[in-house]
């Protein structure tokens, strides 16, 4: 059996265990083992992949195997893996333990809440390891349905309308992508047999006028996860109305699927139009980075600021896409890892104080690292790291970004890099705002003070999780290590100047 095979095979056990078992308390333990074994797996296969790299091991993809799914399209199921997509999937493994663990008081209608956040991540790993490209449509359409599902049921707020508008949104991305991919298919029939397989479609050089087409297709598709603006309002309403472990999902790997698609498909096999095309994509990223932060500013509500801080910080995920540098290429790659983290932690934090306080308005709080110093620790963590302090893994990803980005040189690439880089003043702004009104000061309300600290659960979460942004922020060499080929990789793809067809 093919080691990524464990990595679906893993979600799909693991969810059937959870609709036969009928205590909550057996659904919960089944849903946890599940993810951690997942997490085993995915640790361990990144490290079998460095060591192949080192043994020298020079494919594209590792561990790579192809099942006949359905012959007269030419789908199959094939899989395989670099250093970009075993990041992803880290990421993901990581923020479902996380989630599970932070949701371990869920009470109302345990079975199907767990059974849709393993769904998720099936959805997430199938895509991250899926070198066709219908299949990796397929596996990330199995994502949107849960999606609508955890917050529409199990949501706070106007929950009914943020699920349906986020689930819209979503399609229509979806649906960009997939007019896309067919695109591709189709057009490579022009070469003998046409195909959805990743590496294949890499090898052809379509016409310039069909690549603008499929480029700007593909990669506004994709972006609509990333919440490129304009087509990012779905993030702010899901995000604040979904519960707490769904907002980790979102935030920390749903808007990771538009960025490596953007990524992987838009850029990798449409390089001519990438070049002549990526400054659109550009100016959308500086809108993302600067109106996400001055939105940001002006929340109240802890949830709504991460959310539209989430936008600002995936503006920079699309900037280093769309510069075309392989500096600015790793950076991006950096940057979706550290902000999946990064915003797990935060949305986990304000869900751990919202329990509580049942409130997520910084000014009804004040006195949280008094009261519950490790809920406020974490907080006060995932603030500094979305705010870019040396140390945490904030900092190495975007300050990669900015040092690829300014190896563009023009004054349009130039301008874009300071404004983006400006962006990093009014972070501070709101983060340190929002620490002293919510974390520091004293208690505003005298029922705080019955507040308990983070049970075993929680605490086991935010470690984890700051375990990867502090981890990072102080070795970052291995996780450059592992994606530096393939960026470099993806970097002489779009600059070469011939092709094999």
């Amino acid at each position: 059996m093919n080691i990524l095979s464990l990595l679906i095979l893993i979600p799909l056990v693991t969810a059937i265990g959870i609709l036969i078992s009928k205590k909550d308390q057996t659904i919960k333990l089944i849903a946890l083992l599940g993810s951690v074994t997942q997490l085993g797996v995915a640790i361990w296969t990144t490290l079998l992949y460095m060591s192949l790299r080192k043994a020298g091991a020079t494919g594209d993809m590792l561990f790579q195997s192809t099942i006949k799914w359905f012959s007269p399209l030419h789908i199959f199921f094939s899989t395989g893996v670099d250093g970009i997509s075993l990041t992803m999937i880290l990421l993901t493994a990581m923020v479902v333990v996380a989630g599970i663990l932070v949701s371990w008081k869920i009470v109302f209608q345990v079975k199907e809440f767990f059974f849709l956040i393993v769904f998720l991540s099936l959805g997430a790993f199938g895509f991250f390891i899926s070198t066709d490209l219908f299949m990796l449509f397929f596996f990330l359409e199995l994502a949107v349905i849960p999606k609508y599902l955890l917050i529409g049921i199990w949501g706070s707020g106007k929950k009914e309308y943020s699920a349906m508008k986020l689930a819209l949104m979503l399609m229509f991305g979806s649906a960009l992508v997939f007019l896309g991919i067919v695109g591709l298919y189709y057009a490579s029939a022009a070469f003998g047999v046409p195909t959805w397989n990743l590496q294949q479609l890499s090898h052809l050089k379509l016409p310039i006028e069909t690549q603008r087409v499929l480029y700007i297709l593909l990669f506004t598709g994709f972006g609509v996860f990333t919440a490129l603006f304009p087509f990012h309002t779905w993030a702010p309403d899901g995000h604040s109305s979904a519960p707490t472990a769904a907002s980790m999902f979102l935030a920390g790997i749903s808007m990771k699927l538009g960025g490596y698609g953007c990524l992987r498909v838009a850029t990798y096999l449409l390089p001519d139009a990438a070049r002549e095309l990526s400054w659109i994509f550009i100016i959308l990223a500086s809108i993302m980075i600067i109106y996400g932060a001055f939105a940001t500013m002006m929340q109240k509500d802890l949830k709504y600021m991460n959310a539209y801080s989430s936008v600002s910080h995936c503006g920079f995920v699309i900037l280093g896409i769309a510069m075309l540098t392989k500096a600015a290429i790793m950076g991006a790659v950096m940057q979706m890892v550290s902000h999946g983290i990064m915003t797990a932690l935060f949305f986990a934090a304000i869900g751990m104080i919202y329990d509580r306080a049942h409130t997520r308005q910084a000014d009804e709080l004040g006195g949280m690292l008094k009261q519950v110093p490790f809920i406020g620790t974490a907080f006060i963590i995932a603030g500094l790291t979305s705010l870019g302090l040396p140390g945490f893994s904030g900092f190495v990803s975007e300050m990669t970004i900015f040092v690829g980005a300014w190896e563009q040189t023009g004054i349009f690439y130039r301008v874009a890099t300071i404004l983006a880089c400006a962006s990093i003043v009014v972070t501070a702004v709101y983060i340190l705002r929002a620490i002293g009104l919510a974390i520091w000061g004293s208690i505003q309300n005298k029922e705080h003070l019955k507040f308990k600290d983070a049970s075993w659960s929680e605490r086991t979460a935010s470690i984890l999780l700051i375990a990867g942004v502090v981890f990072i922020g102080v070795f970052p060499f291995w996780l450059i290590q592992l994606i530096q080929n393939d960026s470099i990789t993806i970097f002489n793809k779009i600059y070469s100047a011939a092709f094999a067809i």
